[in-house]
């Protein structure tokens, strides 16, 4: 079963329970889903992961500037929602796998300053796509350059 076919059977499951937040959060995904369909590139797992991992930065960032103003209100449904696409997600890697992961590419590229931060990054970013956060990985990056 693929993604897609995945998402379009918890939409009827989540019409049939009668979880409006859960629904929402299905139908945005969906959304991107057909946008992705309709793009020149096609849809992909790849592109669906990253479609994904889109719409859960949107409700998290919502969601923080939700809290900022004191409105748990309007930032609980959009954490609630944020949990729901990441079940969609690959599993997330810890910071110590992280790390690992990041040494290896550093003695790779051969980067021993801040200067290498691009390279490192590059790289980093391919290898580790959808499987930790960029945010992350860049902090990483500077922690172990010492940048």
């Amino acid at each position: 079963m693929n993604i897609e076919e995945k998402i379009n059977s918890d939409i009827k499951a989540a019409m049939l329970a009668k979880e409006a937040q859960k629904l929402e959060a299905l139908r945005a995904i969906k959304s991107a889903i057909l946008l992705l369909k309709t793009s020149p590139e096609g849809l992909t797992e790849d592109s669906a992961i990253k479609a994904i991992q889109k719409e859960v930065k949107k409700r998290k960032e919502s969601a923080e500037i939700y809290k900022a103003q004191n409105r748990l209100d309007l930032a609980d449904p959009e954490l609630y929602q944020a949990s729901v696409l990441e079940t969609y997600l690959p599993k997330q890697m810890t910071e110590d796998e992280v790390k690992a992961e990041i040494s290896k590419i550093l003695t790779q590229v051969g980067a021993t300053t801040a200067a290498d931060m691009g390279k490192v990054m590059g790289l980093a970013s391919k290898t580790l796509a959808g499987k930790a956060d960029n945010k992350i990985i860049s902090e990483i990056v500077k922690q172990l350059l010492g940048a």
